[in-house]
């Protein structure tokens, strides 16, 4: 789990705009459309792993992974949502 203290002050590396814990909803939707193949991050990579944990951007385009507890806040290893 992503630190109250440290989610205050992350912001999109792109747009330096605010960050939120994805809710489940999202995640859930997410990894329906990761089992089905063919989702990629921005930088083209393949996501082959479901996501329990990420922060999505205010405007709502994009996911940042968090990985054993660390977020992933690089614009290529976004999700577009």
């Amino acid at each position: 789990m992503v630190d109250a203290e440290l989610l205050e002050i992350l912001v999109c590396p792109e747009d330096k705009t605010p960050v939120t814990l994805a809710d489940a909803a999202t995640l859930a939707s997410l990894n329906a459309r990761i089992a089905e193949g063919g989702v990629r991050t921005r930088g083209g990579a393949p996501v082959t792993e479901a996501v329990t944990e990420g922060l999505v951007r205010a405007d709502g385009a994009y996911l940042y992974p968090v990985r054993e507890d660390i977020p992933v806040m690089l614009v290529d290893e976004a999700i577009a949502l």
